[in-house]
């Protein structure tokens, strides 16, 4: 039997008598250790050879090189022992940071955002805008460019998951379509057509089977792309992990410092702030939230509930129309037997246990009219359907599904569809911002990520997710591109943003500005941009109580892309007790003119005591106005102090790895384990204190291990005077030798 670590009696006397507490409790920590191997990317202050590099590494024999990075990073990758790699400090190496995993994250959603508007508009050769010219790197699963709508935009590229030319999707096992569905929605050209169909797109598989792939090789197709000299570049995947500091989000800035305008999705981790996961972090980036394109959304008007039920059909449902009386059956978690009265009927079943498609093939069988999954969590919920089902499938929220069973229990109940046309409301799952550290604004746009339909291999098919709302944007940036060959990033970017419509909810509320960024984009308006305020959105950072009168400032730059003089003036913001702004007078540009002015902020803590604080400082550009979002932070906010927890098995048999980010650092970390069913401490899997912010990762040997079994585990952080912890399921599997 392997042990865990214990502190002697004090663990004895909490296993005794811990008898199921309904809080997780456990004791101090105690003190620190570090071992293992891993792959890792090493960033250096200046450019090295390949011989200075050997040389480098000379003094680490258990440490080899991977590959070198050209362009992306200063740097390159390792593969050795953790504890040499971690060891691996020097006066020209600034950061070792282990990889990390990636996941891939011609309709009314075009014309939504433009595209049918934007081709009215000629470049310098008196072409329409259709991305003529323009070369978009696709860093993804890889692409179909077999498709038939896709062939003639296909120009190349490379696979960086098999080391070959071939970038074709996975088929067979592990089988992908993501790449090529977002290929699709930037430059389909044929039965469908995508925002820019004249693009040509250059695709890097980075993900391989099953949409998996690693910072090695996510980092690899971004020095390609970069050597390619692609124009845009798109990377619809991400993790969970809010931190500017990651190695792919430094690579996408050093990107945009060489030409390139990045564009990446911010996430589906929604709807809870401080979401935003890496790459989506990259401050140069163009990070992009999910919203609705137009939608005929169905809503159920019941007998018996005063309020009509918005329904959320799951991704390959059929759509929903019924104009007449239907009665309702309350079909438990929808296995066979729980059908026995569900003929003819709508049925209304709990989430969990089975799948949703499942479920739906059941209540078919059953002669079922329609299907209604209510969640068994808090919130709303979205998923997918397997195959083509011959009836509609919804998701209601868990409260909603409990009143309806509640009223079905105690009597008959009939309910009728009503369609409602609906648009621009942010997806529940988009991720949203501030960024951890840097407190910037995040996604910087928005664009349609809802039931967007796109190429797949071998035909077409409808997705969602942020993943289909960044090609809209890297669309929309070679459009802009076109128009204005001379742009650079920052100010492709800030047409998008200066240009973007703000969006508000279901009960008319505008959207934060770390939900939205500067809204959803218009395409045809940042072609046609005559002004440009670059940044699009401004950070005061993050004010310290121990500042008498915190003031800060930031600088903006008015740009007049315009062929007549144009007046500029600055409106306050809504007044505040407690903040005063400092606003620049009223001054005129000239054709080609810029300018860069200074914003003040002014904050009195004792009569303003937001934690975060954000809004619209709007400029009247010659009668048209533009609106910048900003935000700040006072003291230490509520961001989570701990994310994207892993535990799996290490290379060495027995032997388990884990990995955590802890975005603010922490002034105690520790990874507590519990009996999963009395809930009694069992010791700790590790601890630290005074951890700097980062990745934090480590091996673990199989003498620091508990019993093979599964294992309730409490990670939590403590920082200036808060505790946040995540709680998860681990399993430590038999050893060889047992």
């Amino acid at each position: 039997m392997r042990k865990i670590i214990g502190i002697g009696a004090l663990l004895s006397l909490l296993v005794l008598t811990a008898s199921g507490p309904a809080k997780l409790s456990h004791p101090p920590i105690p003190g620190e250790n570090s071992t293992g191997r891993t792959v890792a990317i090493v960033l250096t202050e200046e450019p090295q050879s390949a011989s200075e590099i050997r040389t480098v590494l000379a003094k680490y024999p258990d440490v080899k090189l991977r590959r070198i990075f050209k362009h992306a990073l200063t740097g390159y990758s390792v593969e050795g022992p953790l504890n040499k790699v971690l060891g691996m400090r020097q006066s020209d190496i600034k950061l070792v940071s282990p990889v990390q995993t990636y996941r891939a994250a011609g309709e009314e959603n075009m014309d939504l955002i433009g595209g049918e508007e934007v081709r009215s508009i000629l470049d310098s050769k008196g072409r329409r805008l259709t991305g003529k010219g323009i070369r978009i790197g696709v860093i993804d699963t890889g692409i179909d460019y077999e498709h038939p709508d896709l062939h003639r935009s296909y120009a190349g590229g490379r696979d960086l998951v098999d080391g070959d030319q071939d970038p074709m999707e996975t088929k067979g096992a592990g089988g992908t379509l993501h790449g090529t569905h977002v290929a699709g929605i930037i430059a389909a050209n044929g039965r469908i057509t995508g925002l820019a169909p004249d693009a040509r797109i250059m695709a890097y598989r980075a993900l391989g089977p099953g949409g998996m792939g690693t910072t090695e090789q996510v980092l690899a197709a971004i020095d390609e792309a970069i050597e390619d000299k692609v124009d845009v570049l798109n990377l619809s995947l991400g993790n969970d992990i809010n931190g500017p500091d990651l190695p792919i989000s430094l690579a996408l800035n050093k990107a945009v410092e060489k030409g390139i305008t990045a564009v990446t999705s911010s996430g589906n981790s929604g709807p809870g702030r401080w979401s935003v996961g890496s790459p989506g972090t990259a401050s140069k980036a163009i990070s992009v939230g999910a919203s609705t394109p137009p939608l005929s959304i169905p809503y159920l008007v019941a007998s018996g509930s005063p309020d009509k039920i918005r329904l959320e059909l799951l991704q390959g449902s059929k759509e929903w129309k019924m104009d007449r009386n239907l009665q309702l059956a309350d079909a438990g978690i929808g296995r066979q037997k729980d059908f026995r009265h569900a003929e003819g009927k709508v049925v209304l079943i709990q989430r969990g246990k089975l799948t949703f498609t499942q479920k739906a093939k059941n209540a078919y069988q059953a002669g079922a009219r329609g299907v209604i999954i209510y969640n068994n969590t808090k919130g709303r919920f979205s998923g997918n359907l397997e195959g083509g089902l011959e009836i509609p499938v919804a998701s209601i929220t868990k409260e909603e599904g409990e009143r309806l069973k509640k009223v079905i229990e105690q009597e008959t109940v009939t309910g009728r569809i009503e369609l409602k046309e609906e648009k621009d409301f942010l997806a529940d799952f988009s991720s949203r911002g501030p960024v951890t550290t840097t407190w910037e604004i995040k996604p910087d746009v928005l664009a349609p990520g809802v039931a967007i339909k796109s190429t797949i291999p071998g035909g077409y098919l409808a997705l969602q997710g942020t993943s289909m709302a960044a090609p809209h944007v890297a669309a929309a940036c070679a459009l802009v591109k076109q128009a204005h060959p001379e742009w650079e990033p920052a100010q492709i970017k800030a047409a998008l943003m200066n240009t973007a419509l703000q969006i508000k909810d279901r009960d008319g509320r505008e959207y934060r500005t770390f939900e939205q960024g500067a809204g959803r984009i218009q395409s045809e308006k940042a072609a046609a941009a005559e002004t440009l305020v670059v940044p699009g959105s401004l950070q005061f950072g993050r004010f310290r109580f121990s500042e008498r009168m915190p003031r800060h400032k930031a600088t903006i730059e008015i740009q007049n892309h315009g062929s007549t003089v144009k007046r500029y003036s600055f409106s306050t913001p809504k007044r505040e007790d407690g903040l005063d702004w400092e606003l620049p007078l009223a001054f005129e540009l000239g054709p080609g003119e810029r300018r860069k002015v200074s914003i003040g902020m002014t904050v009195d803590p004792k009569a303003f005591g937001q934690k975060i604080y954000d809004g619209f400082l709007e400029v009247n550009a010659g009668g048209e106005p533009i609106r910048i979002p900003y935000l700040y932070v006072m003291e230490e906010p509520d961001y989570p102090r701990v994310m994207g927890f892993a535990f799996a098995p290490a290379d060495k048999p027995g032997t388990y790895r884990y990995e955590v980010y802890l975005p603010g650092g922490a002034d105690e970390f520790g990874i507590a384990l519990f009996d999963p069913e009395q809930l009694r401490f069992i010791g700790y899997l590790d601890w630290g204190r005074n951890l700097k912010r980062g990745l934090r990762q480590k091996e673990i040997s199989p003498d620091r291990l508990p019993g093979e079994g599964g294992y309730l585990a409490k990670v939590f952080v403590k920082k200036a005077g808060r505790e946040d912890k995540l709680e998860t399921f681990i399993y430590i599997a038999p050893s060889k030798e047992e």
